[in-house]
């Protein structure tokens, strides 16, 4: 397993984070474990989830997710071993004050992920989409206390644009509060140019690690999404054939098939690979329903892209 440092932090993450929006939702808590276990007989140390999954399933109240990783970690015996991450700012109920990025949400919400998550800290708490509402010194104040009292090591931002990034370090550094570390965004192989064109470059210079979520694109890299077969019947199911299902797709999904065949791998291990050999990528994120497909997923951590293949994977996924 290749380890790396998580931006500025003294975090050393494994090259693929395991998603857990899955956990709770569309794998129960003894399929969660499996996945977990294989997650981490493979090396892999590096879990994200948040507050809000699943609270968007029927009955769900939010938790379901992190009370999984908690019962997991409970029964494993081996939080030092692993980085925790995780998010608050989405609603978590219908209250004004359930929601967003103030310091009373932020206090009350920390001490509901602790619960759950059955530790005392959190390695990486991020805030989940900015919210602009909130002045960012409060925001930063709030985590700088956590911080402080040991019950966050270190912060990190989902969502952002550069320039608010941007603003949050100027704020870190003037009040000398503890700075955002990583930031987590929606980044893959057929999604590039909101990412690309502000925030990497930003990243790369002040040294930010990047954690990309939707990496396999809702599953359409990993190739069961094809024009000739059925289209498999899931929750994003929809959602993947009218965003990815179409003529570049495609096209990126005969790039993979060929370098797929010429490095032994699958298309999912590919895609992941293009996204780790990225300048400021730190972990890709990707999740998994079976210990099978977990395994699978960490291979993508030994695979290494030519010069050549780069540049194959980069034009024919270029954004119309």
């Amino acid at each position: 397993m290749e380890y790396r440092q998580l931006g500025k932090s003294g975090l050393r993450v494994a090259a693929l984070c395991l998603g857990g929006n899955t956990f709770g939702w569309t794998t129960d808590e003894p399929a969660s474990f499996a996945v977990l276990d294989a997650y981490a007989e493979g090396g892999g140390n590096f879990i994200d989830t948040a507050d809000v999954y699943a609270r968007w399933i029927p009955g769900g109240k939010g938790g379901e997710s992190e009370t999984v990783l908690g019962n997991w970690l409970r029964e494993r015996r081996n939080r030092a071993q692993m980085v925790i991450a995780t998010k608050v700012g989405s609603p978590m109920g219908d209250r004004p004050n359930e929601t967003g990025l103030a310091r009373q949400h932020i206090m009350q919400a920390v001490e509901d992920s602790l619960r759950r998550l059955q530790t005392d800290y959190i390695d990486l708490y991020q805030s989940h989409q900015d919210d602009q509402n909130t002045p960012l010194d409060e925001t930063l104040r709030a985590y700088d206390d956590l911080i402080r009292q040991g019950k966050v090591r270190y912060i990190g931002a989902s969502n952002y644009r550069a320039w608010r990034l941007m603003q949050a370090l100027w704020t870190s550094e003037r009040h000398g509060y503890a700075a955002y570390v990583s930031e987590q965004p929606y980044y893959n192989l057929l999604g590039r140019t909101a990412f690309e064109r502000d925030v990497q470059p930003m990243c790369v210079a002040q040294g930010i690690g990047v954690i990309p979520y939707s990496s396999l694109a809702s599953g359409f890299l990993t190739g069961k999404y094809r024009p000739d077969h059925d289209t498999p019947i899931s929750a994003r199911a929809g959602g993947v054939q009218r965003r990815y299902m179409n003529a570049r797709g495609y096209r990126v999904l005969d790039a993979l098939d060929r370098l797929a065949g010429q490095h032994s791998a699958s298309p999912a291990q590919i895609a992941l690979a293009w996204l780790m050999a990225q300048p400021a990528v730190t972990a890709p994120i990707a999740s998994a329903t079976t210990p099978d497909q977990a395994r699978d997923l960490l291979h993508a951590t030994a695979i290494h892209l030519s010069a050549d293949d780069l540049h194959t994977l980069d034009e024919v996924s270029k954004e119309e």
